[in-house]
């Protein structure tokens, strides 16, 4: 049962010191600057509400066992010591809670009162470690001289400093009486008073004022309000965390997985994943551009584990199976993406990402990262590759949640043992099945070869009707205007007043359905493209002794421009027949 509950500080405090509260891995490492701690102490004392807290009461011992927990961190070093210690969980009998809301402030309630804050001196170098960089190390202190003169709206009304001991024995703070705010923890009231006769030059009314109202604020005012969860359900809590941080700067679904994960695997999971998205953004052009949930997506893949985005599918099992199958799935999922590069596919072509996983998935399980792309590599298989992957982005086979569809191709590439990509066999099963299929009907062929120059569209359908020319140039084709788009653009005009054509031949003429479209593009060699420039479409044909069969016309079609609606009508049969004998075998 969830409900809202309330403490005293001192109860809070010693909930952490008995490892009774602790931290869960989703939660990042302490950020706070001793002037937040400040003030934090500050709004305590005034009054002020510091808004109330999750709690997450663990009885579960599965969680307890599988799952990493952190101690509070006490002695806060900046750069060498900001994280938190772990804590061992794993055997403990007794319930214990994790913080979901409210680690800053509950940190920085700690550190004020039981611990140390240290930050580099001002001007100082960065040294090699703690020892060797000029540090304060300083504790927190309430001046009780007398009150603060200024206390503007934005400015603290009682002065809470973080003080090292030089800092307390200067000029200035020598004349000032602090206090150091952990001692309250130790004192009863009486104590106080007998600490006052000691301090003959404060003004005993402010100082005993002030002391008094601490001592209550940390020992009897229940100023901690939190709301205690009970469930039992870690991706309900992890929801609730998200929810709960969504107004600063929220981590994503897979930040807080990563957070999980890094408690775990012993190199540093987020480096490791930044690494692989920076090799396979050297491949493409425009470059791919994978995003840490697809690499955690294809994790999960190729570690044959549930695929969904789910706490349970990072407990410590699975964690340390990632680890250990980490090397061969980042050479995998490298290999993918330079093996789609080659086969002229890019980012802007490849709209859903999680379409390549099963090719590296594929790849993994038969250890082919090293022979798949390199050009002896059975260029059937290749062949078979490019266009199951081109079929399934034409059909938004992956669009949307695509959870189902990585289970699905990986239960058919495990289930046939085949040498080849079983794309035959993914494709039959999907055409049967109501839902996404790989059926393309008459109008469609029509709607594909009406695609635009420069579209992912476009590309598709030119890597599925110029298949040989890819395989014969891996990763060295460039698409190109078979009859030059400048003379339907910047030299429209004059070739229109030469070619003297009717209304309609002109209307033709001038659309880009017809003269930008798959109908009037190639796929050829980069070099023969960059040396082609706005050569006519006959003249170039005639030069590099390109046969019909090689511009995917027939035998008698002219090649001239006066002639360009045949050419088209007689390319748009050979394109659909050929196209449609791609999409449909």
């Amino acid at each position: 049962m969830n409900n809202y509950e309330s403490m005293s500080i001192k109860d809070a405090m010693n909930k952490i010191e008995q490892k009774t509260f602790l931290l869960p891995a989703i939660q990042r490492k302490f950020i706070w600057s001793r002037e937040q701690v400040e003030k934090l102490f500050d709004s305590l004392m005034r009054g002020y509400p510091i808004n109330s807290f999750m709690i997450w009461r663990i009885t579960n011992s599965t969680i307890k066992h599988d799952y990493k927990f952190y101690s509070f961190i006490k002695d806060y070093v900046q750069k060498f010591n900001e994280n938190n210690p772990p804590a061992a969980t794993e055997n403990l009998v007794n319930d214990f809670f994790a913080i979901i809301d409210g680690q800053q402030r509950l940190t920085s309630i700690y550190i004020g009162f039981s611990g140390t804050y240290k930050v580099k001196k001002a001007n100082k170098r960065w040294l090699e470690n703690e020892q060797n960089t000029p540090m304060d190390m300083t504790e927190l202190y309430l001046e009780i001289t007398e009150p603060m003169s200024n206390e503007l709206e934005n400015e603290k009304m009682y002065n809470f400093s973080f003080l090292s001991k030089d800092e307390l024995e200067n000029e200035e703070n020598k004349l000032n009486c602090w206090f150091k705010v952990g001692d309250i923890l130790k004192f009863s009231k009486h104590d106080i008073d007998t600490y006052l006769k000691k301090k003959k030059r404060i003004s005993n009314k402010f100082a005993k004022t002030t002391l008094y109202k601490l001592y209550d604020m940390i020992h009897d005012t229940k100023v901690i309000n939190y709301y205690c969860i009970d469930e039992q359900n870690q991706d309900i809590v992890l929801d609730m965390f998200i929810r709960a941080n969504s107004g600063g700067t929220p981590l994503s679904f897979s930040d807080l997985l990563m957070s999980i994960s890094s408690a775990y695997w012993k190199d540093n999971p987020k480096k490791e994943i930044d690494e692989v998205r920076k090799q396979i953004g050297s491949y493409g052009n425009p470059k791919f551009n994978v995003s840490q949930d697809f690499v955690l997506k294809a994790i999960l893949v190729l570690s044959d584990v549930d695929v969904g985005f789910k706490i349970d599918n990072f407990n410590k099992k699975n964690i340390l199976k990632f680890e250990e199958k980490w090397k061969d799935i980042k050479k995998s999922l490298a290999a993918t993406f330079e093996l789609l590069s080659q086969l002229n596919f890019n980012d802007d072509m490849l709209r859903a990402k999680n379409a390549a996983i099963p090719i590296a998935y594929y790849i993994y399980k038969n250890n082919l990262a090293k022979k798949i792309v390199k050009p002896i590599y059975n260029k059937t298989d290749k062949k078979e590759i490019s266009t199951w992957l081109s079929k399934s982005l034409l059909n938004g086979i992956f669009g949307g949640t695509s959870d189902s569809v990585l289970s699905a191709t990986r239960n058919i590439i495990n289930r046939t043992k085949l040498k080849h990509f079983p794309a035959k066999e993914i494709i039959e099963k999907y055409n049967s099945s109501s839902g996404k299929n790989y059926l393309f009907n008459d109008d469609r062929h029509d709607e594909l070869l009406s695609s635009q120059y420069g579209t992912s569209k476009c590309g598709i359908v030119l890597n599925l009707l110029y298949s040989d020319v890819v395989l014969n140039n891996m990763g060295r084709v460039a698409e190109d205007h078979m009859h030059p788009k400048s003379i339907f653009e910047k030299k429209r005009n004059s070739i229109l007043s030469t070619l003297k054509l009717s209304p309609n031949k002109e209307a033709f003429f001038r659309d880009k359905n017809n003269y930008n479209s798959c109908l009037n593009i190639q796929l050829i060699e980069k070099s023969e493209n960059e040396s082609k420039g706005d050569m006519p479409l006959q003249k170039w044909a005639k030069h590099n002794k390109k046969s019909p069969k090689d511009l995917l016309v027939r035998a008698n079609t002219s090649l001239e421009i006066k002639d360009f609606e045949k050419f088209i009508n007689d390319r748009r049969k050979m394109l659909k027949k050929r196209l449609k004998k791609i999409l449909d075998g």
